[in-house]
């Protein structure tokens, strides 16, 4: 059964030309758009009314670790390494299965209200991760974590190479596996070495944490008297199917590395201003054509899954920083949000713009608003998206109406934040205890 959503006000396409149709109609059949265009004449037991509302492709969040909702609101004001080694660490060995799950639950559940359709994630437990993607209907990129200081059955390299196995093996086509070593500095060389020979080998993406803040920088000069980016090239590192999140201190020989290996990035603007870890030089890299994309981090760290405050984020920051309004403009950054976050995990021929063909990752927005008036022309309703606000209406994956008229339908909203709460009060207390 087909899903016709009749005389949208507007569609924003993000194609090639970045058209925004005007009164259209969208046809979708099974996971696809079958057809765009006005006045379809399609007949549809399922249709939805677009007057009054956007159509625009789902956003994209490259960078998440969606059970860090647990954490939401426990650790701020705090630098990074004295937020993550001495308040996130100690909880997270009190992590359980039930706990990463409804924390992932919650996640998809924040996402899927605020228009995201697809995620990056990095975490322990990803199998509950995965149960909670393919239960909520939203699409993931998944990998569990590597480190070399916890315990190997959690987070050694057979347990990475166990979850890619198991996430293939789900055969679901909104479930991506990937390798995720947490950074240089949780990770030893021999272990770098070996993901990136074993990703090579079972031919998935690698996400890894890459000089988010000044410490990393230090740690890097005194163990291998290179930058971070500098060492990981050293060793064979990168190439086009790595990831790197945040690169907040990259200099202009790193970028040019960075790009000369075609490695893709995950901007985390409102993490690295909370954590004050700095500010990643996105102009530069845009300048350098590196491939973008933008990734909130997870809750405790940003207190939000929010891409539409990201996008709004992005922007404002790099223009204060340089003192030029002009750089990283609202297009821009939506481009982010949208097809580049599908190019950073090599996704743009299925996802992130509206288009005959692909993959119907589709949410609708109500335009009928104060914040959203007066539309002059396609760059305001660019700029109202970016800057004004939003109201997320109905959101749609791979043909699957996950929210229509705001009413979750894939999950009961109300049962899962009370389960969500009881584990959090039981993961609290846990953690009091073993401090």
């Amino acid at each position: 059964m087909g899903i016709l959503i009749k005389n949208c006000s507007f569609v924003l396409t993000q194609d090639r030309d970045r058209r925004i149709l005007k009164d259209c109609d969208v046809f979708v059949e099974e996971d696809r758009i079958s057809e765009i265009g006005k006045n379809l004449k399609i007949t549809s037991e399922f249709v939805i009314d677009g007057k009054g509302k956007l159509l625009m492709p789902g956003l994209i969040n490259c960078h998440t670790h969606s059970a860090m909702t647990l954490f939401r609101g426990l650790a701020d004001d705090l630098p990074l390494m004295d937020w993550l080694e001495n308040q996130i660490w100690p909880m997270e060995k009190n992590l359980t299965p039930e706990s990463v799950y409804y924390g992932s639950l919650l996640g998809c559940l924040e996402m899927i209200r605020t228009g995201t359709t697809c995620f990056a994630d990095m975490y322990f437990y990803e199998k509950e991760t995965a149960k909670a993607v393919q239960e909520s209907g939203i699409r993931g990129i998944l990998c569990s974590v590597i480190l070399d200081n916890l315990p190997v059955e959690l987070t050694g390299l057979k347990t990475g190479i166990k979850s890619v196995e198991y996430l293939k093996d789900l055969n679901s086509e909104r479930i991506i596996p990937s390798f995720g070593p947490h950074s240089i500095y949780g990770c030893s060389e021999q272990m770098l070495r070996e993901v990136r020979r074993v990703a090579s080998e079972e031919n998935v993406k690698i996400q890894i944490h890459l000089v988010e803040a000044k410490s990393e920088l230090a740690y890097s000069s005194k163990n291998y008297n290179k930058t971070p980016v500098e060492y990981l090239d050293s060793i064979g590192f990168l190439k086009e199917d790595v990831v790197t999140d945040h690169c907040v201190y990259v200099n202009v020989k790193d970028i040019e590395i960075l790009k000369k290996a075609n490695v893709k990035i995950a901007h985390c603007p409102v993490s690295n201003m909370k954590l004050a870890s700095g500010i990643a030089p996105i102009p530069e890299m845009v300048e350098s054509n590196l491939t973008i994309g933008l990734g909130t981090d997870g809750a405790a760290s940003n207190n939000s899954l929010d891409m539409f405050d990201e996008m709004k984020f992005a922007s404002l920051l790099h223009k204060i920083n340089v003192n030029d309004p002009t750089v990283v403009p609202a297009q821009k950054v939506l481009d982010f949000a949208t097809i580049d976050g599908a190019k950073v995990f090599g996704l743009e021929d299925e996802i992130g713009s509206i288009e005959k063909g692909k993959k119907a990752d589709i949410i609708l927005l109500n335009i009928k608003k104060p914040f959203f008036t007066p539309i002059f022309s396609d760059h305001s309703i660019v700029s109202h998206l970016v800057y004004s606000g939003k109201d997320i209406d109905t959101v749609i994956v791979s043909g699957r109406v996950l929210m229509k008229d705001k009413n979750i339908l894939t999950m009961n909203e109300e049962d899962v934040m009370k389960k969500f709460q009881k584990v959090a009060d039981e993961l609290r207390e846990r953690s009091s205890k073993s401090l």
